[in-house]
């Protein structure tokens, strides 16, 4: 990543919002958290979801104390997450690609429906 690119990033705040809404599709959404998501929602008349339940040979697990993930799919997440992460970096930092990148953000945001209030 040169100089100019880095400032590029770091001077202009709505490039770095849509940088990081890039970084969160790219190294995280688009990973097995699709596979892991595509299941079935449970309905519930609480927000909360404590009138939902879990039948199990074990008994019943109230959805709020519900492990979503296996140790076995976190541990696949993860480096799913870490090897998608690489590939973006890879891109980032590289001179001409990283340039790219960086002009595609300051001319329009890949994700504009995505909520902005992550950033407080």
């Amino acid at each position: 990543m040169t100089g100019e690119t880095a400032r590029a990033i770091s001077t202009h705040p709505e490039v770095l919002k849509r940088l990081a809404k890039y970084l969160a599709q790219q190294c995280f959404r688009n990973t097995m958290i699709e596979d892991l998501h595509a299941g079935i929602t449970p309905n519930s008349q609480i927000v909360d979801y404590t009138d939902v339940v879990v039948r199990s040979p074990y008994g019943e697990i109230p959805w709020p104390k519900l492990s979503r993930l296996s140790d076995e799919e976190m541990k696949a997440l993860m480096i799913d997450v870490v090897n998608k992460t690489y590939h973006a970096l890879i891109v980032l930092f590289d001179d001409r690609l990283g340039g790219e990148l960086i002009k595609i953000l300051a001319e329009r945001d890949f994700l504009p429906r995505w909520a902005q209030r992550a950033f407080g």
